[in-house]
């Protein structure tokens, strides 16, 4: 592929899930394409080797695919950040609203070290909600060096917004609805 716009072509639109109203924009199309994979898996890989990351947090369950191919690539390892009741071990827990409702996510109390370079990655960035609650388990953990990646942002959501202005967030492709 010659042009990044070029993946928009894999993302699936679906109407009215998960509920009506809603536009979603669906990754696992992009994810079937061998050729759209390894590109997606090249671009966010390079862009970045040079960050240090230690450790990459995916957000279930989307989050987890890249997520986890980031990680091998950058030589970090894989933390996952789950709904409650999926982790075996001791967790933390937080509370945050999304766009058509509340929820919860936890993370593993000893996921991370102080130190850890976290690189936070999800398949979309739509009203925030589900960032910034990674964020703040991430940051009640103590680690200061937090970067949000994403293959999707929803831009007339404004998610952007509600994370941190001191944390650098990259976008692959970014639509309208």
């Amino acid at each position: 592929m010659k042009d990044i716009d070029d993946l928009r072509k894999y993302i699936r639109n679906v109407p009215d899930f998960p509920v009506k109203g809603v536009q979603f924009k669906d990754v696992s199309t992009l994810f079937k394409d061998p050729q759209a994979l390894q590109e997606v898996s090249a671009i966010l890989t390079g862009y970045y080797k040079n960050y240090g990351i230690t450790k990459v947090a995916g957000i279930e369950s989307r989050g987890f695919i890249m997520g986890s191919i980031l990680a091998q690539n950058l030589n970090a390892g894989f933390i996952p950040i789950r709904k409650p009741g999926k982790l075996p071990a001791k967790t933390i827990e937080e509370i945050y609203q999304k766009e058509y409702g509340s929820d919860s996510i936890q993370i593993h109390e000893d996921a991370l070290e102080k130190e850890d370079v976290v690189l936070i990655h999800d398949d979309l960035l739509a009203t925030g909600g589900t960032s910034l609650a990674a964020y703040h388990l991430i940051r009640k953990i103590g680690v200061r060096n937090i970067f949000f990646n994403y293959i999707i942002e929803l831009e007339e959501l404004n998610g952007r917004d509600k994370l941190p202005e001191d944390i650098e967030i990259m976008t692959l492709l970014k639509f309208d609805r």
